[in-house]
């Protein structure tokens, strides 16, 4: 189903990890303190979060796309974080069948942006299904820095050591690496406001 979306992430009862990817100035700041801190980061600025770890090696170049993204970090926030941040979320583009007209759509823009693209890989290849990406402003990217990163993870060194083996052909060894994402569970009414499963 090419349509098919849903939230995949490695997850216990307590936190759940996303991806970022950054500079190494700004990757040791957030390694140091645990969090991440102003400067070098931009509390003012939208910041992406993704629960899919190979979308993340997609968008990143397994780290090696640019300066600005070659710090590959995990990020473990606490479920109770992420679930706040779905329940704000708004689609970056205007459904009419979720929103209605394009202005009570641009009324419902506020502090977290969901976009849906599609997943990848291992050899970094469109799947049918998408993936999410959290677009976190504003207040959220308070509670996100000040409340809810439990733990930062630099997994460079990991990631392209799966690469590696990809670019071998040893897919089996590859994918025995990957971290083990299930689906995350939603309400009905979660997964609609999100534009799942029925409603694009």
């Amino acid at each position: 189903m090419p349509d098919h979306k849903e939230i995949r992430a490695l997850y216990n009862r307590e936190t759940i990890r996303v991806y970022q990817a950054y500079s190494h100035t700004i990757a040791d700041a957030a390694l140091a303190a645990g969090t991440f801190v102003e400067p070098p980061f931009k509390m003012a600025r939208m910041t992406w979060v993704k629960p899919s770890f190979l979308w993340m090696m997609y968008r990143a170049g397994w780290g090696r796309k640019d300066e600005g993204q070659n710090r590959i970090l995990a990020i473990d926030i606490s479920r109770t974080g992420f679930d706040w941040a779905l329940a704000q979320g708004c689609l970056s583009s205007h459904n009419a069948a979720i929103h209605g007209d394009a202005e009570a759509w641009r009324a419902q823009q506020g502090a977290v942006r969901i976009q849906w693209d599609p997943e990848r890989g291992l050899k970094l290849q469109r799947r049918e299904h998408r993936s999410i990406q959290i677009g976190l402003r504003g207040e959220a990217v308070r509670l996100y820095v000040g409340q809810w990163i439990q733990n930062i993870t630099d997994i460079t060194a990991e990631a392209q050591r799966i690469e590696a083996l990809v670019q071998c052909g040893e897919l089996a060894q590859a994918g025995a690496l990957l971290p083990q994402e299930r689906v995350y569970p939603v309400s009905p009414a979660i997964a609609r406001q999100l534009g799942m499963e029925g409603t694009l």
